[in-house]
């Protein structure tokens, strides 16, 4: 049994998913053309915060809170939908599979962050406290 690794997958979503500059996604943000998504670990943002104005999605939810016919559709989190969804995760390589899997859900307005929260928090994207409850 032959097992591809991570990486290839990552690859391969690479080749068939939009990828954008921070810099750009920042753009976007400030003008108010996209939902940011962060679909990082509850415990990642605790320890390093969360993006401004970005709605939370925890990787393991994102098929579910994104599928209509799912009982724990979350409509709410995606607001408008001619809006581009934009993915992002630590470094890039959770949301370029996340991306790629709401691909083939069939979103078309849909990316992730080259370099994902490291990047953007370098190119000056808003960083808040998120408090543990």
């Amino acid at each position: 049994m032959t097992i591809k690794s991570s990486q290839t997958l990552v690859n391969e979503a690479l080749k068939e998913i939009k990828t954008l500059d921070p810099v750009k996604v920042k753009e976007l943000a400030e003008q108010n053309k996209c939902i940011l998504v962060d679909i990082r670990d509850i415990r990642e943002l605790w320890n390093e915060g969360e993006i401004e104005n970005s709605n939370h999605v925890p990787r393991g939810m994102l098929e579910f809170w994104l599928d209509p016919s799912s009982p724990y559709y979350k409509k709410e989190k995606f607001g408008d939908e001619s809006k581009e969804i934009i993915l992002f995760c630590a470094g890039g390589m959770r949301s370029a599979l996340a991306a790629k899997t709401l691909k083939d859900m069939g979103y078309k307005n849909v990316a992730h962050v080259e370099g994902g929260f490291g990047m953007m928090r370098e190119v000056g994207f808003k960083i808040n406290e998120l408090k543990k409850d």
